[in-house]
């Protein structure tokens, strides 16, 4: 076992690797050395291009300057995901980052709407978000103020691709090494079977005291070199494949990702400031590959700029994501299909969380098996969150949908259904990266209608809280008047 962690080497690139190092550096400085391995040669999945707001902490952390990187990574602002299709063919709702309404009282705010739609309340629960409002109307801007009433919480869409060579730039000025090759060999000590180096192709050895595996899907370290095993999900989320293709961009680019249901999976639909990024997700048990393109290049609104790439994966997770000195960070550590645009965010979450438990004076094994059994909630978490826009459906035009709605779903999310179906309520696990608004939002929009809400809503005659609906719902219209068109919006700030 070594001791004092001295070197940490990154094995792989892309937004995983760089995004480690870029904060590894920040945190740790100087009092530890750092060298990243990749090769130009191996390619990069990059369908990560939405993300959610946590990123704006992790950016202004690293003191990287929002226009720059918006500059930087063609960007632009993401409110919201529409989820199009997906409870029944033709209709569609929003999932946004904000929380419907305003705090009214001991619970929460879709209690009141509960009761105020009984009382004959006529507008849906997302006429009182402001950033379902602004999307309505393709808008935003930065609204100074400390009312929480006009919080509206947005995260982006760039090209990965970019956003890794933007963090390559920042931390190789920050005393990053980077070292170019591709890995051949990777040397363990005999007895530990802890890894001490990375022998490359050309003969040279990279040494290290803890090893960070950003090696994609093929996970390198953590499963092929020690063996770790890998958590199938597929009987939960059977889709395995996907495709993407970027197509020129539109003429007025929305705040929003669009992710529309077909017979077989999804497509999704994301706005850059120089080109859309688009894919489709589907299950090869229900469709072949050709179908699926058809489908893709077939519901594109702009012209396609190349021929689509397709992707393979298996959705779970690697059992132990911290096994010996090796931690896996991104695709290594688990494969979750981009539904909710969670990928990068669980590399963020993965390297904050090494970093909170970073074995200064050697690796613990009780912070270890803390970081895995976090690990293992946030991605269970996560899974289930997905797992909910599929299985809440009431589509009955093909096998696949028909599959999802009578598949056999985790216990917690079963519970947690049946809760919100009866009385409304939402319980959430401590490592829930979704607010109870986000819950709400995919719950009633794939179609479940409480059968009750909270006693303490009816503390509020209906006249009253009719009333205070009215107040709410235009204190909420009020500043999208104000607020830029989208593109205008990005035209804007990064040229200031």
């Amino acid at each position: 076992m070594p001791d004092a962690i001295k070197k940490v080497v990154i094995a792989g690139g892309g937004t995983a690797g760089w995004m480690t190092a870029a904060l590894l550096n920040k945190v740790l400085g100087k009092s530890v050395a750092i060298e990243l391995v990749e090769s130009e040669q191996i390619g990069i999945v990059g369908v990560g291009e939405a993300t959610i707001p946590p990123i704006q902490t992790f950016n202004r952390f690293l003191g990287i300057d929002e226009k720059a990187f918006l500059r930087e990574t063609q960007g632009t602002i993401k409110l919201a995901i529409k989820f199009e299709n997906w409870r029944v063919p033709g209709e569609s709702y929003y999932h946004t980052f904000g929380a419907p309404g305003t705090t009214m009282g001991f619970c929460s705010f879709h209690h009141y709407w509960l009761k105020a739609k009984e009382a004959g309340l006529d507008k849906s629960f997302w006429d009182f978000d402001l950033n379902y409002l602004a999307c309505q109307q393709g808008k935003f801007n930065k609204i100074n103020t400390q009312n929480p009433l006009y919080d509206m919480p947005y995260a982006y869409h760039f090209d990965s691709a970019l956003y890794g060579q933007f963090l390559r730039r920042f931390a190789e000025q920050g005393g990053v090494k980077r070292s170019e090759g591709i890995i051949e060999h990777v040397q363990q000590n005999t007895q530990s079977g802890f890894i001490t180096g990375l022998q490359l192709t050309d003969g040279r050895q990279v040494e290290g005291d803890l090893f960070i595996d950003c090696t994609g899907l093929s996970g390198l370290l953590i499963r092929k070199t020690l063996g770790v095993n890998y958590e199938d999900w597929s009987h939960w989320l059977p889709a395995d494949s996907a495709q993407a293709v970027p197509s020129e961009r539109f003429d007025k680019t929305l705040p929003y990702t669009r992710s529309i249901a077909h017979s077989y999976g999804w497509q999704w639909r994301i706005p850059l400031t120089h080109r859309n990024g688009n894919g489709i997700v589907y299950s090869s048990q229900f469709t072949t590959d050709e179908q699926a393109n058809e489908t893709l290049i077939g519901n594109l609104d702009t012209k396609a700029l190349g021929e689509p790439r397709t992707i393979r994966f298996n959705t779970g997770r690697t059992d132990q994501q911290w096994c010996k000195n090796v931690v896996a960070i991104g695709l290594s550590s688990g494969f979750l299909e981009p539904l909710e645009s969670t990928s990068i965010h669980l590399i963020q979450s993965g390297i904050i969380r090494l970093m909170k438990m970073f074995p200064n004076q050697g690796i613990s094994p009780a912070m270890v098996d803390m970081y895995n059994a976090e690990s293992k909630d946030e991605f269970e978490t996560i899974r289930d969150f997905i797992i909910l826009h599929y299985h809440v459906n009431e589509r009955d035009d093909s096998k696949f949908w028909r599959a999802m709605r009578e598949m056999t779903i985790p216990e917690r999310l079963a519970q947690k259904i049946e809760a919100f179906k009866e009385t409304a309520a939402i319980f959430n696990e401590q490592n829930d990266i979704f607010r109870d608004a986000s819950w709400v939002q995919v719950m009633m929009g794939q179609g479940l209608s409480p059968r009750d809400y909270h006693g303490a809503v009816n503390a509020m005659d209906n006249q009253t809280l009719l009333s205070a609906m009215q107040q709410i719902q235009q204190a909420k219209m009020q500043p999208v008047a104000k607020l830029l068109g989208h593109d205008e919006f990005i035209e804007r700030y990064t040229s200031a």
